[in-house]
């Protein structure tokens, strides 16, 4: 195992891992499925992963020349915004970045055939830097079995209950072509989260530039890239399945005993394939047939 560095050492160093991408970062906060969230996102096509943690992660010979584990305090309530300011200064300008949390599993349309690489470049050539994507909360239907809510053979989600309302500025006026989506296990128990932690749209996919910073409600300073689409037609959108809200639910103290059971009239048995969430409208293939 190589030695755990930290974040800041490892840019400062300018590695050849990030002259070229797509590169994932992915935020480990806990032991959750941490392996099979980097082979999830190996096998999908990203060239690097840094896997930051406040401790070191035990990673099998085979994965290391593609993740690096780096040190990072992953203590922080945002602990995403430092990491991926820091990604984005680093790297080339127009490199591909993707971010997440370990038992978070990204999937894009046509996914099971198509790589990442090939979905950006399409939306590369439809002159987007940026690409929504939809967080869709992942459950154990069992909490008694699975007391931390995460079960990957045995996994359900919302197929209802999902809306969106327009996106306002400091000065009330709606925001073109943006939007805050609601639903799954934020909207059914929101109130354990604050309310700005009840959101489930993310840009989890963007292309680095000089000036580019994401802040601490996972949006972009550059206007663009918190768009879901251009003006004049749908564009592709992704999907993250994630078992964050769930696990948080399921074992923080405020809540965890107010809650038995996750499962409901709309619970629907997760298959792992990204054509499940195309069918429900969980994501939009644009012009990318």
């Amino acid at each position: 195992m190589t030695a755990f560095g930290s974040l800041r050492e490892f840019l400062r160093s300018r590695p050849l891992a990030l002259k070229r991408g797509p590169i994932a970062i992915i935020l480990i906060e806990d032991d959750a499925v941490v392996l099979e969230t980097l082979q999830h996102h190996l096998r999908i096509g990203f060239r690097h992963i840094l896997a930051l943690s406040s401790r070191p992660i035990r990673l099998p010979e085979q994965l290391s020349p593609r993740v690096t584990n780096l040190r990072w305090n992953m203590h922080d309530p945002h602990a995403h915004q430092g990491a991926v300011n820091a990604v984005i200064q680093a790297v080339p300008s127009g490199t591909w970045l993707y971010y997440c949390y370990n038992a978070e599993f990204l999937f894009f349309p046509f996914s099971e055939t198509r790589t990442v690489g090939e979905l950006l470049a399409f939306h590369t050539e439809e002159r987007r830097d940026a690409m929504l994507s939809y967080v869709i909360d992942l459950y154990s239907p069992d909490l008694d079995r699975d007391p931390d809510a995460v079960n990957l053979s045995d996994a359900m989600f919302d197929r209802s209950g999902y809306f969106a309302l327009s996106r306002n500025d400091g000065q009330g006026n709606a925001l073109e072509r943006q939007l805050n989506l609601h639903g799954g296990l934020r909207w059914r128990f929101e109130e354990h989260f604050p309310v700005a932690r009840r959101k489930i749209d993310r840009i989890a996919l963007f292309r680095a530039a000089p000036d580019l910073r994401i802040d601490t409600e996972h949006r972009f300073n550059i206007q663009e890239y918190n768009t879901y689409s251009c003006p004049w037609h749908h564009n592709l959108t992704a999907t993250i399945a994630s078992f964050r809200a769930a696990k948080a639910l399921a074992t923080n103290p405020g809540s965890r005993e107010a809650i038995s059971n996750f499962r409901w009239r709309s619970s629907e048995p997760f298959q792992w394939r990204a054509q499940q969430f195309l069918d429900m409208g969980l994501m939009e293939p644009g012009q990318w047939f």
